[in-house]
């Protein structure tokens, strides 16, 4: 038998023949057999997390490489003390990415349900409950409402059947199953005689029989395909592998021109020349960088985590911020998919807004903007009745939530029946008492082709028929209408206003509904449907899946940002177009121009030329599969943006890899989408996505800012030790000095540095470009300026306290570089605004940093045993603070700097 067969496309005879299955279902002797052949109804994918994998992860960086390098340099040249503290740096910079995305992986994994699905099979002829992971082909399943379809199944019989296949093909409103069979070319999402893996029914029963299992189920087939799609290498890492090579082309050109001037041009001999050597390589390596970019990914990832995003891998925070273009699904993300009545017209003209999304019952009814009650309204009350009574839903108590509110309740049933229910319920919860008590004696089920549902009910002695079902329909056995007044003729002219008004709501995407009722005999005890006719028209309810709190000005904010948002789904094109308006992905006003406001699947079957000039100008993609999204991306990619991709549904998740970053939903998210996604939000709220960016913007600028502050001190070393040996001084520090400089004082300044918030509206700013180096040219100025000051001011000391011996001179040089350094901190704060405007001291965690920075020089330079394994002498406290005023030149400096920079831009 074959799991990849077309059951849609044959009789459910043939299917069973084909899957040599029968009514009652597989023995347990065959059930077995198959379960050998076939292998567990699990999905092959990724494990679980693997520690020792995740922890040599961190040492792929090429800046660990070139350390390793340097370690085994002086290791060569017998300078173990710094051997081992540069591995100390590198082994700090991995255990610390390794907790921090082994922390990740496992609030992930918190996220995922951890109940094993079970599923009702008839084996031996018998109905039995079994883990839905012993299912094989060829198994006779039976489903209820509310159950999860456990295996890709063809449907023998239903009754009433509708399943929700949200999370496999994008579409939000539940789908008719029948067992007719279809075209061998059908689209998934219209093979309505299939049932699949990961969806769940919303409405009736069925019996079906298990047609694949596992990887051979199209969920499977998503998740084994992730395996072939190749995720980007992250542009962040790019940039880090650049700076990293830069500073290596750097440090070996400073350390060899050092050697060929030691050798060649002083003379010196061979050891000599090599320990001087090593202490250039030293000092020219900023140690600390690594560990640095990993205190700020993880400052940045914590700060994410707090706004409810959950960052699995490290250099996504930042990725973020660099997004041009964020390809968003709409079901349950810019949505909440959760059907809400939004409107409501009633039968005498009049039209009620009803506030409050979701389940719960928060919320109220309002007429012209005004709050209203049912209790004076007849027509009304009647719509609500037949709302609440009409229906099979159900609600459960809702649970107590976060600060003291009210969770929305758990439910069960149609999701249109349930946003009736909830309907029916907002009005209870403020009028007690408001309907009277109901007797429900029979019920008449949905079916596509009556196109409406019915049930018999008793109301203060009376019986009616209460109807709910198409507007057109209802409309056309409607004979009178409900007013105010009582019961008065259905007119034309009154059919027409109410075609008008399902015609306008309809065109923004809602799903319309009518509502009606007759009177019944008293002896009628039987709801049929030939006897749903001369019904009393009592209104129309307009159906919406709203968009979520705060959608609309996270799109704005985007806009803003200069990133584009784009909707990519599954849903119908009207559908989509009209949530895009509402969010403000569209203009409220947008008209159709040269480009179409929405395009769907078939639309987009050009060639690459035409299908790249849409893409360019076309913000709203319908009905599309996982392969156009995919195409979608890659084209946008391949204009150099960088683009994020949300989704909660396995039709999302080849997409989310292939994207630079993946932002999966983490409570309605399947976990195909959270395993494929770098980001997982665990509010599914989209407007986290921008508090989200921003973070990941001031992560780039503090791995920037941080980076420059270290390469400032770096190259004011190496300059030092060049001049100084072209002048035939002695070395004027020692590798340890150099290191104590580069992992002490730099180390603990930085760690304030990394806390360094975003100044100005960094959310007014355009992304920051792919191609946008960590170290550029615009820089270099600054950086050059800075090593000057530091430079003249250390050879100055240097001359000066030379007579009085080398390592006087060495202690005054070893200060003044820490004090410019430290200053210097203030300076990076910000490389755009004075330190003044913002605050000098502003940043407590820099303001700690600086005491403890100065605390620590004075305790290495006057301990006398640290003086004596750094080789210091005690300077004057005199000379101390000498050095202390000297060394702020480089904060007055650097704002004359900054404020000629602005000039320059102002007269841009």
């Amino acid at each position: 038998m074959e799991q990849k067969f077309p059951y849609h496309s044959v009789t459910v005879e043939e299917a069973l023949e084909k899957l040599q299955s029968q009514p009652d279902g597989l023995t347990d002797e065959e059930a077995k057999r198959r379960q050998q052949e076939y292998g567990p109804n699990e999905l092959t994918g990724k494990e679980g997390i693997n520690p020792i994998l995740l922890f040599l992860n961190q040492f792929k960086d090429f800046l660990i490489l070139v350390l390793v390098i340097a370690a085994g340099v002086a290791w060569y040249a017998g300078h173990m003390v710094d051997v081992y503290v540069i591995l100390g740096v590198i082994m700090f910079n991995a255990v610390l990415g390794f907790f921090q995305e082994y922390r990740a992986e496992k609030a992930i994994q918190a996220l995922k349900s951890m109940l094993k699905q079970e599923a009702k099979v008839l084996r031996n002829g018998q109905l039995r409950t079994l883990e839905a992971r012993e299912l094989v082909p060829g198994d006779i399943i039976q489903l209820e409402e509310g159950d999860s379809i456990p295996a890709d199944a063809r449907l023998i019989r239903g009754k009433n059947l509708q399943t929700i296949e949200a999370s496999l093909t994008g579409e939000s409103l539940p789908i008719e199953k029948h067992t007719e069979p279809l075209d061998e070319k059908t689209n998934l999402g219209d093979k309505t005689n299939m049932l699949w893996k990961g969806t769940h029914v919303a409405r009736g029963s069925a019996t079906a029989v298990v047609a694949a299992i596992g990887g051979a189920t199209e969920l499977g087939k998503i998740s084994q395909s992730l395996g072939s799609i190749k995720a980007t290498t992250t542009n962040f890492r790019k940039k880090t592998e650049r700076l990293a090579k830069q500073m290596a082309f750097i440090a070996i050109g400073t350390s060899t021109l050092v050697f060929l001037l030691g050798y060649f041009y002083r003379d010196y001999a061979f050891e000599e020349v090599l320990l001087v050597t090593v202490a250039t390589l030293v000092s020219s390596i900023p140690e600390g960088l690594p560990a640095v970019i990993t205190i700020v990914l993880a400052i940045g990832a914590n700060r994410m985590a707090k706004q409810n995003a959950i960052t699995r891998e490290f250099t996504s925070t930042e990725m973020l911020g660099s997004v041009s273009v964020i390809l968003t699904d709409k079901t349950g993300t810019l949505t909440k998919s959760v059907l809400t009545v939004g409107s409501v017209y009633l039968g005498d003209g009049s039209e009620v807004e009803v506030s409050g999304t979701g389940y719960a019952v928060d919320g109220e009814l309002r007429h012209e903007g005004q709050s209203i009650t049912a209790a004076d309204n007849p027509v009304l009350q009647k719509l609500l009745l037949i709302s609440k009574e009409c229906n099979n839903a159900h609600l459960g108590k809702p649970k107590a939530g976060e600060g003291g509110k009210s969770a929305e309740p758990e439910v069960t049933g149609d999701p249109t029946e349930v946003a009736l229910l909830v309907l029916a319920k907002k009005a209870l919860a403020k009028e007690k008492g408001l309907l009277p008590e109901v007797k429900q004696i029979d019920d008449l089920p949905f079916s596509s082709e009556q196109k409406f549902r019915a049930t018999l009910v008793e109301v203060e002695g009376q019986r009616e028929l209460l109807v709910v079902g198409a507007p057109e329909k209802i409309l056309k056995l409607s004979n009178r209408i409900l007013t105010k007044q009582g019961l008065q003729e259905l007119t034309e002219e009154l059919r027409l206003r109410i075609q008008n008004k399902n015609d306008e709501w309809a065109d923004k995407a809602m799903r319309v509904l009518g509502l009606a009722y007759v009177e019944a005999d008293a002896s009628n005890s039987v709801a049929k449907a030939d006897e749903v006719k001369n019904l009393v028209w009592v209104g129309i309810t307009g159906i919406v899946d709203p968009p979520r709190t705060g959608v609309q000005e996270a799109v704005s904010d985007c806009k803003s940002a200069g990133i584009r948002v784009i909707m990519v789904t599954g849903d119908h094109k009207k559908t989509g177009a009209a949530i895009a308006r509402e969010v403000g992905i569209l203009d409220a006003d947008a008209g159709e121009g040269k480009y179409p406001l929405a395009l769907q699947e078939d639309e987009l079957e050009v060639d690459d030329r035409q299908f790249e000039e849409l893409v360019d100008h076309v913000s709203v993609f319908t009905r599309v599969s996982p392969n156009t999204k995919l195409r979608i991306a890659e084209h946008l990619q391949s204009k150099g943006h960088l683009i994020a991709m949300t989704g909660d549904g396995v039709n999302d998740a080849p997409a989310l890899k292939r994207a630079d970053v993946g932002i999966a939903m983490g409570i309605r998210g399947t976990d195909v989408a959270k395993d494929a996604s770098q980001i997982v939000l665990s509010d599914d709220n989209f407007a986290t996505i921008v508090r989200a960016v921003r973070e990941g913007r001031i992560v780039f600028q503090n791995v920037r800012q941080t980076s420059f502050f270290l390469l400032t001190t770096n190259f004011a070393f190496v300059s030092v030790f060049i001049i100084t040996i072209i002048l035939g001084w002695p070395f004027p520090l020692t590798a340890t000095q150099i290191l104590w400089v580069n992992l002490v004082t730099d180390g603990v300044m930085e760690l304030g540095l990394a806390t360094e918030r975003g100044h100005g509206d960094i959310m007014k700013h355009k992304p920051i470009p792919r191609d946008v180096n960590i170290l550029d040219r615009s820089v270099v100025p600054y950086i050059l300026l800075m090593s000057v000051v530091m430079l003249g001011l250390a050879l100055a000391s240097f001359a000066y306290y030379l007579p009085q011996g080398e390592e006087t001179a060495r202690t005054a040089v070893f200060i003044v570089i820490s004090m410019t350094q430290v200053f210097n901190t203030f300076n990076m704060r910000s490389l755009e605004y004075s330190v003044f405007g913002i605050g000098i001291f502003s940043n407590k965690y820099v303001n700690m940093a600086f005491i403890a920075s100065v605390l620590l020089q004075l305790i290495v330079v006057y301990t006398p045993f640290l003086s004596g394994v750094f080789r210091f002498e005690k300077l004057p406290i005199v000379d101390l603070l000498i050095i202390f005023v000297l060394s702020t030149l480089v904060i007055w400096v650097a704002e004359i700097y900054k404020w000629v920079s602005r000039k320059k831009l102002d007269n841009v």
